[in-house]
């Protein structure tokens, strides 16, 4: 693995990081060392300054006012949905349903082909899905009489693609998969899983929420049907996110909810609906949130995506390389080339839990546990990991810090 010197060879890191209020704070008494980001990743002052700016200055409801004020908020909201739909580059605004995030989109989905799928239809989802890709198809068997089937894993952390074309066939509608595994990292070959499904006439829904911070998803390129995003994982707000579906699908799914916005005319006789995206967007949503995810997007845009991969590769080939110098680490997962900034792991006799606590004391926060991913930890036969997931204002020196932390955890629970 190369090694590298300083934290500034592809980005001023040091410069992005002044744009993070809470990376300047403590934590019991230590400089905080955010390693959490594939939970969620940190607000930058601009996005912060955004939805400030939203209830000084635009505060009011969209698209229904005819005064200047919803005119104002209105326009941004719709400016923002653009810049979502441009950073993807679907086809149409209309094919970028705002939402409350990545399980909400997905159980939009879920919900709406309850209404196509029957007795002896199959489904397909990854062994590697975050609870939120498992649940919603697990519900929606139950509905339908459908069943579902898993691709499984391998144990390097890949999915088994020799099983995946076993499990295909004609009775194969639809197809669940995440571009990128929350809790090992591993980025899985998605053009080739839709490529194949879509040769059946399968449906392919990819969660996008861990692939959306290091690369940019082209979602006609990918040729996929459904794709979908949380703001919150790209220096946004929490609470919302993105459904992209392809415009002909999404005029076919009735709607999710019902209420205001999504209608065209409603009587006690007949109600008609809105037309997209409006038909997926019931009620006053969360127009700050939506302001400011495009806004999170212009800042990621700004440093730029392939600088950001590049960056957070180096990150995670220095942290691999000193974890495993580290007796009785074991990382679970594909090797870095095959996987985004995460590194999921345990230390041979010690609960993630303890390690995770201590390292907390000492100004290191990580996530301990099974990541809303029960499957991957029942499949390795362990209870779960610790993650330590990086970001483009982490640094080597923090890495420096996190390893130290780690030892000494170590040393303390042996």
């Amino acid at each position: 693995m190369k090694m590298i010197n300083t934290s500034e060879q592809i980005l001023d890191v040091e410069k992005i990081r002044q744009d993070f209020p809470i990376l300047q704070r403590e934590i019991n008494g230590k400089p905080l060392v955010y390693f959490d980001n594939a939970a969620t990743s940190q607000t930058p002052k601009a996005v912060i300054d955004c939805i400030v700016d939203y209830y000084e200055n635009k505060n009011a409801n969209i698209h229904r006012g005819v005064h200047s004020l919803s005119q104002i908020a209105t326009d941004a909201y719709e400016n923002a949905r653009e810049t979502v739909r441009k950073h993807f580059n679907a086809k149409s605004a209309n094919e970028i349903i705002l939402t409350a995030g990545t399980t909400h989109s997905i159980n939009l989905v879920a919900n709406g082909y309850s209404h196509f799928l029957k007795s002896g239809d199959e489904i397909l989802v990854s062994a590697m899905e975050h609870h939120s890709n498992i649940v919603p198809w697990q519900m929606l068997c139950n509905k339908t009489g459908a069943t579902l089937k898993v691709i499984p894993m391998l144990n390097n952390g890949e999915l088994d693609l020799q099983v995946f074309d076993d499990l295909l066939s004609e009775r194969t509608k639809m197809v669940f998969v995440n571009h990128v595994s929350n809790a090992l990292g591993t980025i899985n070959p998605i053009e080739e899983i839709i490529n194949k499904s879509h040769k059946v006439g399968a449906k392919v829904l990819v969660d996008g929420a861990q692939a959306a911070p290091h690369l940019k998803a082209d979602v006609q390129a990918l040729d996929v049907d459904f794709y979908t995003v949380s703001a919150h994982k790209i220096c946004g707000p929490t609470g919302v996110g993105m459904l992209y579906g392809k415009e002909e699908l999404l005029n076919e799914l009735p709607p999710y909810q019902g209420g205001g916005e999504m209608i065209a005319e409603v009587s006690f006789e007949k109600t008609t609906y809105a037309g997209l995206p409006h038909k997926f967007e019931a009620g006053t949503p969360n127009i700050s949130g939506g302001i400011a995810f495009g806004a999170a997007l212009d800042y990621m845009n700004a440093i730029g995506f392939d600088k950001i991969a590049d960056y957070e590769m180096q990150l995670l080939v220095y942290a691999t390389k000193a974890l495993e110098e580290i007796e009785g680490v074991r990382i679970y997962g594909a090797k870095p080339e095959k996987k985004t900034a995460v590194l999921s792991f345990n230390i041979e006799g010690i609960h993630p839990y303890d390690i995770g606590t201590l390292l907390d004391k000492m100004g290191v926060a990580v996530r301990t546990g099974h990541h809303c991913a029960q499957p991957i930890m029942s499949f390795y036969k362990i209870p779960g990991t610790v993650r330590a997931s990086f970001s483009f204002y982490n640094t080597i020196s923090e890495i420096d810090v996190f390893i130290s932390a780690l030892k000494k955890a170590k040393s303390m629970l042996s």
